[in-house]
Formats: C-alpha cells, sequence, structure tokens
C-alpha cells in the first residue's frame, strides 16, 4: 500500500509556497499527493516538482463540470500531463442525490463516464461527505450509487466524514467488504466525539480493523491522509497523522 496526503489538508502552505510544501511532505515520508486544485500551476509544472521531491500522484479531486462533454477532452489531457489515474469527483448538486432516482441517474451519468475514460487509463471515483448516508426505503444514497455503478467506478470512502454522517464503524467495515475491490483510493479522516481535532489515531475509528478491510477486500492502492482541524499548525498534524499510521501499520 503507498500513503498520500490531500493537499486540501495544507491548502494555506501550499497557496503560500507550494514547492516549499511538497518538499516538507515528501521528507515526512508520504508518497504521494492528491490534489485539490492546481495554485495557478500548469500540469508539466507540477510533475516536475512531484518528480523532483519523489512524490507520485494519487489522484485529484475534480468538480463534476470539468468532467461533462464540453469539457471532457481538455480535463483528460491536463490529468494526461500530470500523470495520474485517479479522478474522483468531491461533491455532486442536490439534484443528483436527492432521491432514489436522483441516485440512479447519477449513477447511469458515472458508468458512461467510467467507460469513456478508462479507454485512456483513467479511473473515475466519487468521494463522501454526509449526505451520501440519507435513506431513501430504507438504503443509503451511498449504496444505491455502489449497486448500480460499473466495478471500475471507484468508491473513495471518507471514514470521518462517513461517521460524521452517523455510519457507524460497523456499517464502514461492511461497506469495504460488501463492494469488493471498489476501494482504489481512501480518505483516512479521524472521528472523535471527544476531540473534533483528533490527529489519526487519536479518536473512535478503528483503524487496524479498517486498514486490512482495504488491503484485503478493497483493492486499496492508495491510502490517503486527510486533516480539516488543527490542534497544531497543519504540517505538524499530517506529520503526526503519517506517524501514527506508520505505526499501526506496522502491526498489521
Amino acid at each position: 500500500m503507498k500513503v498520500g496526503l490531500q493537499l486540501f489538508s495544507v491548502r494555506e502552505a501550499c497557496a503560500r509556497d507550494l514547492p516549499g510544501t511538497l518538499k516538507a511532505i515528501a521528507e515526512m515520508g508520504y508518497e504521494g499527493v492528491e490534489f485539490a486544485g492546481y495554485y495557478g500551476r500548469g500540469a508539466l509544472e507540477l510533475a516536475e516538482l512531484l518528480d523532483k521531491f519523489g512524490l507520485e500522484p494519487a489522484g485529484t479531486h475534480i468538480g463534476i463540470d470539468a468532467l461533462k462533454d464540453e469539457k471532457l477532452e481538455e480535463t483528460l489531457g491536463f490529468h494526461r500531463e500530470l500523470g495520474l489515474k485517479y479522478l474522483i469527483v468531491p461533491w455532486i448538486p442536490e439534484d443528483m442525490r436527492n432521491s432514489r432516482d436522483a441516485w440512479l441517474r447519477t449513477a447511469r451519468f458515472f458508468n458512461l463516464l467510467s467507460e469513456r475514460v478508462k479507454r485512456e487509463g483513467f479511473l473515475i471515483g466519487y468521494h463522501n461527505h454526509t449526505e451520501e448516508f440519507k435513506r431513501f426505503d430504507g438504503e443509503t444514497g451511498w449504496e444505491i450509487f455502489a449497486r448500480a455503478t460499473v466495478p471500475e467506478v471507484v468508491l473513495q470512502l471518507d471514514v470521518g466524514n462517513a461517521m460524521h454522517g452517523g455510519v457507524s464503524m460497523e456499517d464502514i467495515l461492511g461497506y469495504i467488504r460488501r463492494f469488493p475491490g471498489r476501494s482504489g483510493t481512501v480518505h483516512l479522516k479521524e472521528f472523535s466525539r471527544k476531540d473534533p481535532q483528533a490527529i489519526l489515531g487519536e479518536g473512535e475509528v478503528r483503524w487496524r480493523e479498517l486498514l486490512e478491510a482495504c488491503i484485503k477486500v478493497g483493492g486499496t492502492e492508495w491510502f490517503i491522509v486527510e486533516q480539516e482541524s488543527y490542534k497544531y499548525p497543519p504540517l505538524e498534524c499530517v506529520k503526526l497523522c503519517l506517524r501514527n499510521l506508520k505505526q499501526i501499520l506496522e502491526t498489521l
């Protein structure tokens, strides 16, 4: 398994000094980064920066409009130059997720998109927040979407977001096991009712079980750390997250 960092975790540092921030991330021991914006840089410049610091492009979070017909070719060209394969949609408008039928329409859109992009070496995926766990006739939007999409569509489960949405640890593990091979990338974000600024390993996520499920069943290629609340400076937080994650991985 490879470990990457979602750059949204250190977005202010990236905006101030992207090369210096990437260098610091690499020195911490991260193997790659997942983008959430490009800080005014072109694809080749970004690829050169990653190569300079020995980092891989673990994927990107990209708006759904950039994947629609009129913009798709430009989007694929940019990310081909950048050298990544995971195109993950982190949010969809309400009318794409406010009913069972809406989720089924969304699934059809992702299926068609997946068929189009896989011919060029990309994988399309979807990342959850909390809204995906609203129920329709007893089934969550996440489940409806997962069942209705082809196996190539990545289900990028954000653990912390799911638990904020009321999903139990047992159900999170169940999602990974019930949809085997669909978790090519997973967001490792802590959840704690006692400490909303908890670092990975300090909260309620049963990390060992989660990581084992990802490795044995999920088909996970990238564990992607994301930290959105800070008890220390952001770069220090993500350094501590990686330290704790490595300690947990060593026990597997």
